[in-house]
């Protein structure tokens, strides 16, 4: 906090001289590149000669033919080199990684799939699967026991017979 803060005034003086300076560079910069543009085209490419007859001008036009075949066909070459290349270096680096005997492994996400979305994931979406495993069960009915319609009859009875009212009464009887 001991720096001191600049005037706007002078920042917005010192962000113009930067933009200035910065433009000046560019232009610099763009007639450079125009400059060696030109001297490669008087290098390389000599402007045509086309003052001449209609046979000079078909001559021209074969020997300029003649390069940009010569050209294609080396950049074609260039092409097949390269792809070549990069290749060999995908098979060494396969190789590398087998001698080393390490793969590395992506990390997985977890994802949340219910049953039916796995099946179908796996199965493809031609097969319709349903995991509704209690359609599939059999109907069991169960068994009414005979005894117990006979039980129905008279509660009390079957309460003094569980209860073991008999033996009871015996025994107040002997006293």
């Amino acid at each position: 906090m001991s720096e001191k803060k600049m005037s706007s005034s002078r920042r917005h003086q010192l962000k113009s001289l930067m933009l200035s300076i910065a433009k000046s560079r560019l232009e610099a910069e763009v007639i450079t590149i125009a400059e060696s543009k030109k001297t490669y085209m008087e290098d390389n490419c000599p402007a045509p000669d086309v003052s001449g007859s209609m046979a000079d001008l078909q001559e021209l036009c074969k020997k300029l033919q003649g390069k940009i075949d010569k050209i294609d066909e080396e950049r074609y070459d260039m092409e097949a080199k390269v792809l070549k290349a990069n290749k060999e270096i995908e098979d060494l680096k396969i190789k590398v990684q087998d001698l080393q005997g390490k793969f590395k492994k992506p990390a997985l996400k977890k994802v949340r799939l219910s049953a039916d979305q796995m099946l179908q994931a796996l199965l493809g979406s031609k097969h319709k699967v349903n995991l509704d495993l209690r359609a599939n069960l059999k109907q069991v009915k169960k068994e009414v026991k005979e005894e117990d319609k006979e039980a129905v009859g008279d509660w009390r009875k079957n309460i003094d017979e569980k209860a073991g009212m008999d033996g009871r009464k015996k025994m107040f009887e002997t006293s």
